[in-house]
């Protein structure tokens, strides 16, 4: 057929129709632009924890457990204590949300730097590779880092909200980077060999980032 009917009426060639089929699908991407955004900024929110505000009952986290954010007003230097299912905070009368926020912080960093250097040790001899710096510090988008040059490796404090697994994959992979520094095949077939479940650890630190941050690894 040369012509067919179409739609209001009009009368259209096949090729007409074929030039304009990239025009409507534009229009069409383009009528759904909001909805689009909608469900983009819906799966963002799914990827994040809510900014936390450090008021009473709280959820927090501390490694991969729940617990009721409570604060403790006293005229008293600042302390963090896990207490049942409660994360208690000591402060001093009228301390503001900055502050607690500081301690909290840097009672997380202190979790990490206790647990970390066991796991370095544990994985030295198996590994054949020393490390020579450990940095513990707030990171944005990381969950780790290495530099090979210098064997110093860097951990992020928020891996204290984490279960304890996922801290030592994260070293092991740091140590990898000692062997290997990119993540090519060989790198891999290290993670591999040290921790069989790597994916899964590494699934779970991307599939719930427990920071209002944007986070890659």
């Amino acid at each position: 057929m040369e012509h067919i009917h179409y739609f209001c009426g009009n009368t259209e060639k096949p090729t007409d129709l074929k030039d304009r089929e990239p025009q409507r699908a534009q229009l069409f991407a383009i009528s759904k632009l909001d909805w689009i955004r909608a469900q983009q900024r819906k799966i963002r929110a799914q990827e994040r924890e809510p900014e936390r505000e450090y008021l009473e009952r709280e959820s927090h986290y501390v490694w991969g457990k729940r617990y009721l954010f409570s604060v403790i007003e006293c005229d008293e230097p600042p302390t963090v204590e896990l207490k049942h299912n409660k994360l208690l905070l000591s402060v001093r009368p009228g301390t503001m949300k900055e502050k607690r926020a500081a301690v909290i912080e840097a009672w997380y960093r202190d979790q990490v730097r206790q647990a970390a250097p066991a796991l370095i040790a544990k994985w030295e001899p198996p590994m054949g590779v020393e490390v020579a710096r450990l940095f513990v510090q707030r990171m944005k988008t990381r969950w780790g880092s290495c530099t090979p040059a210098t064997r110093s490796i860097r951990l992020n404090t928020d891996l204290a909200k984490k279960p304890r697994e996922c801290l030592e994959y994260i070293v092991v992979h740091e140590m990898c980077h000692l062997l290997e520094p990119t993540h090519n095949a060989r790198f891999v077939a290290l993670m591999d060999r040290f921790v069989p479940r790597w994916q899964f650890y590494r699934n779970a630190l991307n599939r719930l980032p427990v920071s209002h941050e944007d986070w890659e690894y």
